[in-house]
């Protein structure tokens, strides 16, 4: 995903309203309901429910509101890292996790560019110095140039505890390149806008292990204020087709859980939250293509109804009425000429 189109969505939203979501915690649709929130992972990597045999994969989940988490996975040379937290605080504690293996970091890799889920990439990067940290390009030229303002203002808010610059990850990975990591083949697949401005999937064949980012979340509420729900709707399609024999996913935000199941509830919930929003944006409502108060009110009642326990993955306690707004904004755009199918009614 080009760095213009980021400043395409600069231009149209605010960025510190953006960020102060990122900030707390990003994007993620219900990391997908079948599971309770995420809880601190075991010391040591543990094979998850239902896993095939071998796919040892470790977990740490940071604090909530806003938990983020950080996967380990077992390969004849040592661990892969998948994504880096948000904090500097958060991935000390989960090193000191990894650590506890016994076993080196060979690899990390980076599913998409959130402030969330790359904070604490140079805490594994210096721990592990000669570990490759592969991301692809439009992720490490997010994180090169932050375009949108994201981790300026994530160090402003968070501090000493959020690197002023982030790490670049310095191992680039083509579209659809497989990755020979420790001994293991990881498959990937790049996406375009959806939860983020890009994104990549990261599949072991081996085991079955598909590690989505923030494709997929598990019984949490997502924050949908990038505006590209409809992106969303179609990266998943995507991600089922490109993984049909992935066994288990291992979400940004929330538990692991069975791939259809998981991606249903992240398409239930988008396809529900369009399809509450597009009656109040239509002529005949009583602010016309506006949203109007009682309207949001009505909107947020009615998710909260048919999704109730999702913690938020931002602590911003309007978190709803900014995903309202950006989601508004986005059907406003949409025509039947550029919508495509996994986006129409």
């Amino acid at each position: 995903m080009p760095i213009r189109t980021a400043r395409r969505l600069a231009a149209a939203l605010s960025a510190a309203a953006i960020t102060t979501a990122i900030t707390a915690g990003c994007a993620g649709g219900p990391t997908q309901p079948t599971t309770a929130p995420p809880q601190a992972a075991p010391s040591s990597p543990a094979t998850a429910p239902n896993a095939p045999a071998g796919a040892a994969v470790g977990e740490f989940s940071s604090d909530a509101p806003g938990s983020v988490n950080v996967y380990w996975t077992e390969v004849p040379q040592g661990l892969v890292l998948v994504d880096g937290l948000r904090t500097l605080s958060d991935a000390r504690r989960a090193l000191s996790r990894v650590q506890a293996t016994g076993r080196p970091v060979v690899a990390i890799v980076v599913t998409h560019p959130h402030p969330d889920h790359v904070g604490g990439l140079a805490v594994f990067h210096e721990a592990y110095p000669t570990a490759p940290v592969y991301a692809n390009v439009a992720t490490a030229e997010f994180l090169r140039t932050d375009p949108l303002g994201f981790f300026a203002l994530t160090h402003q808010q968070l501090g000493d505890d959020h690197p002023l610059k982030p790490f670049v990850p310095d191992h680039p990975v083509a579209p659809g390149a497989a990755l020979d990591v420790g001994g293991a083949r990881l498959e990937s697949a790049e996406f375009g806008a959806g939860e983020a401005v890009t994104a990549v999937a990261y599949y072991r064949p081996d085991t079955g292990a598909l590690f989505a980012g923030d494709l997929v979340g598990n019984h949490v509420t997502p924050a949908l204020l990038e505006g590209h729900t409809c992106g969303w709707l179609t990266d998943l399609d995507q991600l089922r087709a490109r993984f049909p024999t992935a066994k288990l996913i291992y979400p940004g935000h929330g538990a692991p859980g069975e791939p259809a199941a998981l991606i249903d509830a992240q398409r239930d919930y988008l396809r529900t939250f369009r399809a509450l929003v597009h009656p109040a944006i239509a002529p005949s409502s009583p602010a016309g293509a506006d949203v109007d108060p009682a309207e949001r009110q009505s909107v947020t009642a009615e998710l909260d109804r048919r999704y109730p326990d999702h913690p938020r993955v931002a602590s911003l306690p309007d978190l709803q009425d900014r995903n309202i707004s950006a989601v508004a904004a986005e059907l406003r755009a949409e025509t039947a000429a550029n919508q495509p199918p996994a986006c129409r009614p």
